[in-house]
């Protein structure tokens, strides 16, 4: 059974089977013409980097490592707080890409 990868961030949580674990990237504060987004109508990131991924299922190992910057669904993933910070934890088949 392959070990689970970890990013440069020490976690204490370790993801099971095909779930990984997500940093969301910062909600963007201007748009492109240079206005301040307010708070209230920031949208919900769907770029993140992947700090652990876990083994996978039985016949279907990760194809994501950790370290890798990846697009998923608008509603993908439970957010958790972990020490503090905020990070998603969703399965591997809700990301949509690797960029």
């Amino acid at each position: 059974m392959a070990k689970s990868k970890s990013a440069t961030e020490n976690l204490a949580i370790t993801p099971l089977h095909d779930r990984v674990i997500v940093k969301p990237a910062a909600a963007e504060e201007k748009t492109a013409g240079g206005i301040i987004i307010p708070d209230t109508a920031k949208e919900k990131p769907q770029r993140g980097i992947v700090l652990a991924a876990g083994p996978g299922k039985k016949d279907e190992p990760t194809t994501v490592q950790a370290g890798d910057e990846v697009l998923y669904g608008k509603y993908a993933g439970t957010e958790v707080t972990i020490q503090g910070k905020d990070y998603l934890i969703m399965r591997e088949s809700d990301i949509l890409a690797i960029v």
